[in-house]
């Protein structure tokens, strides 16, 4: 098993090694300290302070190489741009050969800046791993006091490593350089004056890819595939190593989304009749609470086995779920005529065990190419977001109502019948079309796995747990103790085995993203599932009304995506928009709460929309933070972290159900401000939480 600082040393660059960072050198000095202290011969201010002073050493040797590379690469820019002009000003006129040698010549600039690019990537990731190390080691919060005192300090050269210096001066150049030395016959357009139409050219497009990886810049199609927690590799890996594209078939990707927005149709399809129908059989509105919930309730145990399943295929797996789903919807929809609130529910659970979104989600992950994967990843996504807006559309439209022999059809039933059909065709599709990839035996398995923990590893957060047990100190050091074969044990790289190994692997600032994820889970929850309840009692509301609400609210998930994804999440860290939009979320919250005056409409509307729409927000950022902190180990295998995620949403998802139904019993008048609390505490909670664990989410 190869170990990160082997791996290092595969990715330097021969002639640049002195200049990268001395990683074996600081695994010694951890070591060092750490047997210091604990023979009492050094003060732990005084490490603090010395391996500070390092750091800040490696870093100055890093950034000052850089800025010496930059003056070459300009130098070369300014040379090229002399031969230009003396080529245009020849006699005889620009000569075709020579221009397409000097675009070839600016292209060869390009690649040497992307090699520089790579450069600063692997040194970044090499400090995030050792000041992961030191706080593993060590028991204290180094990283924050580090990145604290350093992140915004005008003489620190931190953020020059994370975040590059000048490169946007020589990506500009090499651009119109290219740009002016295109065939364009008959334009006289420069590249300033059409800003919408980027240069399309290889080497810049990669300079532009290396860049948004070291900066964290994203577009739409990255923030959007945030939300799908699919691991994307983040460093340049060796075309061994990536997904074979024949294992990639688009229509079984197709199905895979279809299923994902079936599922979600068919999640949210009952909501603004559930208490309708609840009633008809005789139970109380607010049962409705357990009718939503059902689904859910059985979801936190399908995931778990369809995780594991989608290990050994992904076929059979989608084929048990569409079969589940059509007997689930069908029980849903025969429990009017028989009468029977407990084929209702038991018609829900099986829908919930029909829940394949760990199939596919693993089949984008395992077999999309990497080059994609992420627009894969956004039409998860987006497949999700339709159909939550299309669910409650189509309830809206199913207001008919008719008998055929002795079924009933109206628009309690209707929903049940809709999906029924929908998922009896979609197996039939499923059927004829989709095609089983290849799956690699165990043996072949092993050492693609642990390359991709290697690489996932190198770009996850700098929190991890403080040692408290020696298992733990074998997992963390394991390459420490081994300078001279960089070789780790088997089982410090393997994924978790057990929801127990997972979960010893949750970090502080891991577990604080799945709070958030609870959090924003339980709220969004608490809005929708209550919504035909809580408006039929304040404001009368028909069916359509409130199918038109959810149908807006399910609409506004991609243009908020837009919106943040292409300009909010390049103007302002990751963290900053998490924190900012867990205030928002609490706000939405305290203004949807019934107090002294009159419940209206404008405020149900407003506070239900600002609650959504920030908590959308807040899921992108939050599953982007939690990827970069979460254990390598749990980036594969049945318990990973899309899984986790899963889970814990799920169960938020449950418990607000619970809540409804309980808060039943009080009174519907009473029910608003009831299932409000819960969410108001969390989310405190979770902000305060948040503000503990901020400099750790770099």
């Amino acid at each position: 098993m190869v170990a990160f600082g082997k791996k290092l040393k595969e990715r330097q660059i021969q002639e640049w090694q002195g200049y990268y960072i001395n990683y074996k050198l600081m695994k010694k000095r951890v070591k060092y300290y750490a047997q210091q202290i604990e023979l009492g011969t050094q003060d732990r201010r005084h490490v603090l302070k010395d391996f500070s002073r390092t750091l800040d050493n490696q870093i100055e040797k890093i950034v000052l190489f850089l800025l010496e590379q930059q003056g070459i690469l300009a130098s070369r820019i300014a040379t090229l741009g002399e031969q230009i002009d003396a080529i245009q000003q020849g006699p005889e006129g620009p000569e075709f050969s020579k221009i397409s040698e000097l675009r070839e010549a600016y292209r060869a600039v390009g690649q040497d800046l992307l090699r520089l690019l790579f450069f600063v990537e692997i040194n970044a990731i090499g400090l995030r791993k050792i000041l992961k190390k030191f706080d593993k080691r060590f028991r204290y919060r180094f990283t924050d006091y580090y990145v604290k005192t350093r992140s915004n300090h005008p003489y620190s050269q931190l953020q020059q490593v994370f975040r590059h210096v000048g490169v946007g001066a020589v990506v500009g150049a090499l651009s119109r350089n290219l740009h002016e030395l295109q065939d364009r016959p008959g334009s006289y357009l420069s590249l300033y004056d059409e800003p919408t139409l980027p240069l399309q050219d290889p080497v810049i497009d990669s300079i532009r890819a290396a860049v948004d990886r070291l900066t964290h810049s994203t577009n739409f199609l990255n923030f959007l595939g945030q939300h799908a927690l699919i691991m994307q590799e983040e460093l340049p890996a060796p075309a061994d190593e990536n997904v074979d594209d024949e294992r990639y078939h688009f229509i079984s990707l197709l199905l895979n989304l279809a299923n994902t927005f079936l599922y979600m149709v068919n999640t949210y399809i009952i909501v603004p009749t559930a208490d309708d129908y609840s009633m008809s059989l005789g139970a109380a509105p607010t049962v409705c609470g357990i009718v939503i919930g059902a689904m859910a309730v059985a979801q936190v145990f399908s995931s778990v086995y369809f995780s594991a399943w989608s290990n050994r295929s992904y076929f059979r797996p989608l084929v048990f779920s569409s079969i589940v789903l059509f007997l689930g919807n069908t029980m849903y929809a025969l429990a009017y005529d028989l009468n029977s609130i407990w084929i209702l529910l038991i018609g829900r659970l099986c829908c919930g065990f029909g829940s394949a979104r760990a199939v596919n989600r693993r089949y984008i992950s395992d077999c999309v190419p990497l080059k994609i994967r992420m627009q894969a990843s956004a039409g998860f996504v987006s497949a999700s977001a339709l159909g939550m807006a299309c669910g409650p559309a189509l309830a809206g439209l199913l207001q008919i109502k008719f008998k055929i022999y002795k079924l009933s059809f109206n628009q309690d039933t209707l929903p049940g019948w809709v999906m029924a059909i929908a998922w009896l065709i979609y197996l039939l599709w499923l059927s004829f079309t989709f095609k089983e990839p290849s799956h690699d035996t165990e043996d072949n398995n092993i050492p693609h796995q642990s390359n991709t923990a290697e690489n996932n590893e190198l770009e996850k957060g700098l929190q991890q747990p403080l040692l408290i047990s020696s298992e733990d100190k074998v997992d963390e050091d394991a390459d420490q103790d081994n300078d001279d074969s960089e070789e780790a044990p088997e089982e410090s790289r393997l994924a978790a085995n057990s929801i127990g190994s997972a979960y010893r692997l949750l970090t502080p600032s891991v577990k604080v993203q799945l709070l958030i994820y609870f959090m924003l889970k339980y709220a969004m929850e608490i809005l929708l599932s209550e919504s035909s309840v809580v408006t039929s009692y304040y404001f009368h509301w028909t069916t359509s009304t409130v199918s038109i609400f959810l149908a807006c609210l399910g609409l506004t998930v991609l243009p908020v995506n837009i919106i943040v994804g292409s300009y909010i999440s390049n103007m302002f860290e990751d963290r900053q928009i998490l924190l900012v939009s867990e205030i928002v979320v609490l706000i939405g919250i305290l203004f949807s709460f019934h107090t002294i005056f009159p419940y209206s409409q404008p405020q149900y509307i407003c506070s239900g929309l600002v609650m959504f729409v920030s908590a959308e927000v807040l899921e992108g950022v939050n599953l982007s933070l939690l990827s970069r902190v979460m254990s390598s180990r749990l980036s594969r295998g049945t318990y990973n972290g899309g899984l986790l995620s899963t889970e814990a949403g799920t169960i938020a998802r449950v418990i607000a159900d619970a809540t409804i139904t309980l808060a039943g019993y009080v009174g519907v008048s009473k029910l608003l401000n009831i299932t409000l609390l819960p969410s108001l505490f969390i989310c405190i909670a979770s902000i305060i939480a948040t503000c503990y664990t901020y400099n750790s989410l770099y």
